[in-house]
């Protein structure tokens, strides 16, 4: 029997997310529960009436999709609910480095890069969209543009200099 005081749970991490990301997740979930769930629980409803379901395909794949929308449902609720929205927009005409921010850096090498630093789920590295958890953010948060960052890699400490910060412009009427 352990004599240690039960440790407390660290707290919540932030989720940050720009509204864009915010309104795709909750149209994601709508999609879910209001249009893809009701035609798999009506195609699983009508297989189960053709009688013997241990080796009807519809069946088995419809149980087992169903699973997995319940499972994303979940998980988008709660992602939801845990979402503190940001709005990158307050610091159009800036040229410090805040969550969604488009930033355009030269390595030591020379190479431009440009990223766009937003919450985890709403992040494409294919797109040049990076969370902002990720180690090349973190050395760019709060920069300013012409400042030089360090940045920590497996092969080393890397130079990175900013040449452009921007912003999206405010939409009118939000």
């Amino acid at each position: 029997m352990s004599t240690e005081p039960d440790t407390p749970e660290a707290p919540p991490r932030k989720r940050y997310i720009s509204r864009t990301g915010f309104e795709r997740l909750q149209k994601e979930l709508h999609v879910l529960a209001h249009t893809e769930r009701p035609q798999v629980v009506e195609k699983v409803s009508w297989a189960a009436s053709n009688g013997d379901r241990s080796e009807n395909g519809d069946y088995l794949y419809g149980k087992k999709r169903l699973r997995e929308i319940d499972r994303r449902i979940r998980f988008l609720i709660k992602r939801l609910e845990q979402a503190t929205v940001v709005d990158p927009t307050v610091h159009h005409g800036g040229d410090q480095v805040f969550f969604g921010a488009t930033v355009t850096f030269a390595r030591e090498d020379g190479q431009e890069q440009t990223v766009t630093i937003l919450g985890e789920d709403e992040a494409d590295a294919l797109a040049g969209q990076i969370t902002w958890l990720s180690p090349v953010a973190r050395a760019l948060l709060k920069a300013r543009e012409g400042d030089e960052v360090r940045l920590q890699t497996p092969a080393g400490w890397q130079t990175l200099e900013i040449l452009a910060v921007a912003y999206p412009a405010p939409e009118p009427g939000r």
